[in-house]
């Protein structure tokens, strides 16, 4: 492991302001997360970028979000085949032993992931396309939301591209048996959020509507 090297300066310093203010005024809060083991209210599945900040977004303190992060924000559908599923595994997680009462599927603008699977799509990014690529693999699970945006304005696609990735996530979700369970018992609620990086926004999904309206 000779790769291996110590952390960045700047990161060291950072954790140290941190242990001497943030820490040392609510030492006896962290104590008891650490003790009484996490009890989060809702799992928030969203995409990796570093610009999405969910916390931020929703004021949320330590504990209280079961955070899953991908490209994209996906989650593919139910497929109990043996092989490794982080996405899955999480949910499953976050449904069966945490017993979230909210799960959320967050997207975000200009989202890097669903850039890419548009070019893949349309043919402009053949790496992504190769047998090797872990990435073009993973957005191929939006190919179904690329076919559904065919007929947007070039102009809007993209971002009906990136609403897709949410609502096409939230369709893989219900094939899940847990979920479906846990949904109609009432021990827990779906939602699906898009959120303009630029502006600030935050739009909900109306699924009678099929569509996304502002909060």
């Amino acid at each position: 492991m000779d790769h291996v090297r110590p952390l960045p300066s700047y990161l060291v310093q950072r954790f140290h302001g941190w242990r001497a203010t943030t820490y040392a005024e609510n030492g006896a809060w962290y104590r008891r997360l650490a003790e009484d083991g996490q009890r989060p209210r809702a799992m928030v599945i969203s995409c990796c970028d570093s610009r999405v900040h969910v916390t931020s977004i929703f004021g949320a303190d330590q504990g209280e979000f079961f955070i899953h992060r991908n490209i994209a924000n996906l989650v593919p559908p139910y497929a109990p085949d043996g092989d490794h599923h982080g996405t899955s595994a999480a949910v499953e997680y976050a449904v069966t032993t945490l017993k979230v009462a909210h799960l959320i599927v967050l997207g975000h603008s200009q989202c890097g992931g669903v850039l890419g699977c548009h070019a893949m799509c349309t043919g402009k990014a053949p790496e992504l396309e190769r047998e090797t690529s872990f990435v073009g693999k993973w957005l191929g699970i939006l190919r179904p939301g690329f076919e559904r945006v065919a007929g947007v304005p070039e102009a809007e696609r993209i971002t009906a591209l990136e609403r897709e990735s949410v609502i096409i996530s939230l369709e893989n979700l219900m094939t899940f048996p847990f979920v479906k369970t846990a949904l109609a018992g009432g021990q827990m609620t779906l939602h699906g959020l898009w959120t303009d990086i630029g502006e600030g926004r935050l739009l909900q999904y109306d699924a009678a509507a099929r569509g996304f309206v502002p909060l």
